[in-house]
This record gives structure tokens, sequence and C-alpha cells, in this order.
């Protein structure tokens, strides 16, 4: 099976604790990757977790060090924790562009997939800031400018538009509710396989000889909710992304959304 690199969801909470004069600090850790790692690895991938706080230091710096992997999976991470190592933030040496080598490695044969959240895409008051780096030039959409969250706590079902796409081949039309998304635009040639309220959903593409896909829900919560978790088409969904990412074709009639898929 495929060697996967996942890169992203985990975050520290701080809280602080006033009662009447005195106050105090509690802090948490927490990650929000187990669903979609036991969805891929049920399927017998190999997946290595960086969590954002070891991603900042152990994410590969070069295309050598990205091709142990066949796609490359970032969610909520932002551009800067890629970007800014301890080696150029804190003792203002040169480092390797991090962004710049994963673009060049996908577009030489390798597979990246963006799944949303508060710090993908452009994100939370746009802090994660991809817009303006090489991902954005490589990935099947366009960003907004700035914070492009959609909010949706009432919940909207997302439709699949391309039921015969390997990706999207024999699960339902309708999928249960999720509570945010990213809003962006899918470019030209790219396809999109699922909207919500009208807006992309999943996107995939091409970049050079690689394979690229926009996911811009998350793949747990908030924006997921635990009904979206527990569907039998979340492990479907994510197993069958992972192959069609990871299946490099001899030619581009070989990756023809018609070709016909045996799940």
């Amino acid at each position: 099976m495929s060697r996967i690199l996942l890169a992203g969801e985990s975050w520290t909470t701080t809280s602080t604790h006033t009662k009447g004069f005195d106050s105090f600090i509690t802090s948490t850790y927490a990650e929000g990757a187990g669903p979609f790692l036991k969805a891929l690895r049920s399927a017998g991938h190999e997946v290595t977790y960086l969590p954002n706080h070891l991603a900042a230091e152990s994410f590969p710096r070069t295309e050598a060090e990205l091709n142990a992997f066949d796609l490359v999976v970032l969610s909520d991470i932002g551009a800067n924790t890629l970007l800014l190592s301890a080696t150029t933030f804190l003792t203002g040496s040169r480092s390797p562009n991090r962004l710049d080598a994963l673009a060049s490695w996908v577009r030489a044969g390798g597979a990246l997939l963006m799944v949303g959240g508060y710090l993908s895409f452009q994100g939370i008051e746009a802090k994660a800031n991809y817009v303006n780096t090489a991902i954005a030039q490589i990935l099947p959409v366009d960003m907004e400018a700035g914070d492009d969250r959609e909010e949706t706590p009432q919940g909207v079902a997302p439709l699949v538009t391309d039921p015969a796409h390997p990706v999207t081949y024999g699960l339902p039309v309708v999928w249960p509710a999720v509570l945010g998304y990213q809003r962006v635009r899918a470019r030209a040639g790219a396809d999109v396989l699922v909207e919500v309220d009208g807006r992309p959903l999943a996107i995939t593409g091409r970049a050079g000889e690689g394979r690229v896909m926009a996911f811009t829900s998350d793949m747990g919560p908030h924006w997921l909710p635990d009904a979206f978790m527990a569907w039998s088409g979340y492990d479907t969904f994510w197993q069958q992304s992972a192959r069609w990412l990871c299946s490099a074709p001899a030619d581009a009639a070989a990756d023809s959304r018609e070709a016909v898929y045996t799940p």
C-alpha cells in the first residue's frame, strides 16, 4: 500500500481561570486526526503523523526527503509552521523553503491533499496564509485573499456531483451535514466531485506529473459532527481519495474521470 505523511491536526489550549482574587492557568493538548488515521491505516496504508509541534522541525525539507512518501496531507497547519523553522526564526539563518520543495515534488509526480480547517487554505483571519505560496499554485482551487471560513452551524448536506469519479464511486449522492467549510473556486480543468451550498467541497486536479486534491471541510470536529464521522462513507471516501491520489497514470487518458474503477 501507499506511504502517507499527515502534518497538522493538533492544538494546545491555554486557559486562565479566575476565582475572585485568585487566578491560575491550565493547558491541554489535543489531536483531531484519529478517525482519518484509522480510516487509512485500516486500508493498509503506512501513515506517518506529524502533529503541528513536531512538523515545525520534522517536516521534510527537500524533495529527496519527500520521496519517502507517496502522498502528503496538510490539515489545519498554517504556512508559517512550515516556512519558519527554528533555524530561521530563532537564529536568523537560511533554511530550505519547504513549501517550494513540496510543490516541486508534487509536479514531479508526488501527490498532495489539503483538508480544510481554521488553519488550512486561508483560514481564520487569513492566518493559514497559503494564498501567495507555492502550494497555492498547485492546488486545484483558487483561494480568497482574506478569512475564507463559511460557518454553517445549522448544518448543510454535501451533494456528490460526479458519482463516476474513483474518489466518489459507490458513495451516496447526499452526505451527512457539515458545520462549516472554506470558500474556494475550482480552477479551470479541475474536477468538482462534491459540492456544499453550491460551492466546491471535494476537488481534484493535476499539477505537472502529480495529483492534487482539496477537501474544504474538516477531517474531524468541529466542522465534521459525530454523525459524519460515524457515517459508513467516511472511511470509504478517505480510502478512495488516497487510492486515487497515489495512483499515478501513465498518460492523460488513464486519468479520465470515466475510467473503469474497481473498489
